[in-house]
């Protein structure tokens, strides 16, 4: 999953799945197209929030190898999900096919 190794208190997984329209007792779905959006949302959070911890935005050496530019990676990854989720179709059940639409402009 996207936020595999990030430790957060089961209080904190509960905010941020709440964010996005979920509920933490309930089982995942993954044939619904919409739950599938909403946990990725929910990574996206996540992941955001690493991205702003300031403590994470440099280089690492641990035993002579080196994990460079952590933070920009990760504003990648922010990046490729953001990407996943805005190309993920999943039907609108507030939108109806008789909705109105008309040019403000005109040429």
């Amino acid at each position: 999953m996207e936020v595999k190794g990030i430790t957060l208190t089961d209080d904190e997984w509960g905010v941020y799945l709440s964010e996005n329209g979920l509920i933490t007792t309930e089982v995942y779905q993954p044939n619904v197209p919409l739950n599938k959006k909403k946990v990725y949302m929910t990574a996206l959070s996540v992941l955001e929030s690493v991205s702003n911890d300031i403590n994470l935005m440099k280089n690492y050496v641990i035993d002579d190898m080196s994990v460079s530019s952590f933070h920009e990676n990760l504003i990648k990854r922010i990046d490729q999900l953001q990407n996943k989720i805005d190309n993920l179709q999943v039907e609108d059940t507030n939108t109806t096919s008789d909705s109105s639409f008309f040019m403000l402009f005109a040429d």
